[in-house]
């Protein structure tokens, strides 16, 4: 299988062994979720905000917060992670929080005035398009059973593949319950790293600029309730980061031998 055949190669080359390469791998993943939700922050800026804290000139302060908080999400994420933290579903609500730390809104509902930077669930019913999601009054129970069953996954699956598939379905199934006011997509991108991260697996990237064909897949595996639509985008998606960075890493391997240097 060519994902399992890549993940072989990528991790023979032990790239965290580099200077700094799990911070400018976790800037990526940060920069690509961020822009899926309408960040306009370039990779370039993204990286400067959170290794020098420079704020990039005429963007949304907002496009800025937006990635701080997406940063220190994916931080409490892989610490998590490696401490194998036990999933439920105060933990899922604790991701969302910290992703919308900064850009949370206030709503003003029928039971009260709610905080969207604090991981509440929703007390409204959402339509997106055509598309329904569950009525709030069963978001809490869906987010429940999804945590359990992520929970009891994580002890027995054992292949590569399988642990692959849980981490997207993981994924797929926390943006289709829809559980918060904002910042679902990136909260179920986030849980799909932690499982991945769990693993000791390379974390995934869904690239900004296949943003139509995550949409797509998503609905395709919701009209069709099948998870296999989405769990072949996520593969592919998986396939081109790794070979991403083993093609990087080749390429720069190769500079290096050429000879040329920068020390007069």
């Amino acid at each position: 299988m060519k994902v399992l055949e890549l993940l072989k190669e990528y991790q023979a080359l032990n790239l965290s062994q580099n200077i700094d390469y799990d911070k400018f791998s976790h800037y990526s993943i940060t920069h690509h979720s961020t822009s899926l939700e309408g960040s306009t922050l370039t990779e370039i800026e993204t990286n400067l905000l959170l290794d020098e804290g420079l704020t990039p000139k005429g963007k949304p302060l907002e496009h800025s917060l937006m990635t701080t908080d997406h940063a220190n999400a994916l931080q409490f994420v892989i610490e998590n992670a490696n401490h194998k933290k036990e999933m439920n579903v105060a933990f899922i609500q604790n991701i969302n929080a910290k992703a919308m730390s900064k850009t949370g809104k206030t709503y003003q509902t029928a039971f009260g005035e709610l905080d969207s930077s604090k991981g509440v669930f929703r007390k409204g019913n959402v339509v997106a398009g055509s598309r329904y999601f569950p009525n709030f009054d069963k978001v809490e129970s869906l987010t429940k059973k999804l945590a359990e069953t992520i929970n009891s996954k994580l002890k027995t699956t054992i292949e590569t593949i399988e642990q692959l598939h849980l981490s997207f379905d993981a994924h797929f199934d926390l943006v289709s319950i829809h559980p918060f006011y904002d910042g679902n997509g990136r909260t179920s991108r986030l849980l799909m790293n932690y499982i991945l991260c769990y693993y000791n697996l390379p974390m995934s990237i869904v690239f900004k600029e296949d943003k139509s064909d995550y949409i797509e897949a998503i609905e395709k595996s919701r009209n069709e309730e099948s998870l296999i639509p989405f769990r072949n985008f996520m593969t592919e998606q998986y396939c081109k980061f790794l070979s991403q960075e083993i093609n990087n890493f080749n390429k720069q391997s190769k500079d290096k031998g050429k000879g040329f240097s920068f020390v007069f």
